[in-house]
């Protein structure tokens, strides 16, 4: 078995805006920085460190493992929201695309974006990447810095037991302990999965980003 840590990004500072925050690369807010390395002692040393290619992933991993080379993989990155980018809800909320998305509950395509169908494939593509490039190398432990919409992407797919899309959110700096058999040959699954992170508790709420 292989221990993958799926990690969700510190945050940023149109994190603490609620902002739909997706193609924008924003690096880590003082906030964030501060949060994660008070804590960055506590994540275990790793075989091998992958991350999207944006800024907030990317220092993420930098703070947590210091010493380790980043690998980038673009199919991780977070979905572009189009024409929700960079906003937030007070931002939105009289915005008749925007009710129309909430009220199909997330399932239609973002207006100028990508539909959550071809982020999520996107995103699932990124991760049996990953994991072919963890097979070749020998890894035994490997932690993948993300987003919120990617961890939850991969988990929806292959975690066990089964969950929908939106329970498996995660708060900035936090993320799931899972374990992969690389050996299998009944698919890919994801078991054993445990929340991890900076305050042990998993988000309940509806932050995206």
């Amino acid at each position: 078995m292989v221990e993958l840590y799926l990690i969700r990004h510190g945050k940023t500072y149109g994190n603490t805006l609620g902002r739909y925050i997706g193609i924008t690369d924003e690096s880590l807010c003082a906030e964030g920085l501060e949060a994660l390395r008070a804590v960055s002692h506590r994540y275990p040393s790793v075989d091998a460190v992958c991350t999207s290619p944006l800024k907030r992933c990317i220092e993420t991993a930098g703070i947590l493992w210091p010493d380790m080379e980043i690998q980038c993989f673009d199919k991780l990155r977070e979905c572009d929201f189009g024409d929700f980018e960079n906003k937030n809800y007070l931002e939105l909320k009289d915005n008749p695309d925007y009710q129309a998305w909430v009220d199909s509950l997330g399932t239609r395509p973002f207006p100028g974006g990508e539909s959550r169908e071809a982020f999520q494939n996107r995103c699932r593509q990124g991760f049996l990447e990953v994991l072919e490039t963890i097979r070749q190398k020998g890894c035994k432990k490997a932690a993948l810095v993300v987003h919120g919409g990617t961890i939850m992407s991969i988990l929806e797919a292959y975690g066990e037991p089964k969950k929908a899309f939106y329970d498996w959110q995660v708060k900035n700096g936090m993320g799931y302990l899972v374990h992969w058999d690389e050996k299998s040959k009944g698919g890919t699954r994801l078991y054993e999965v445990e929340p991890i992170g900076i305050d042990g508790r998993i988000c309940t709420g509806s932050d995206l980003r």
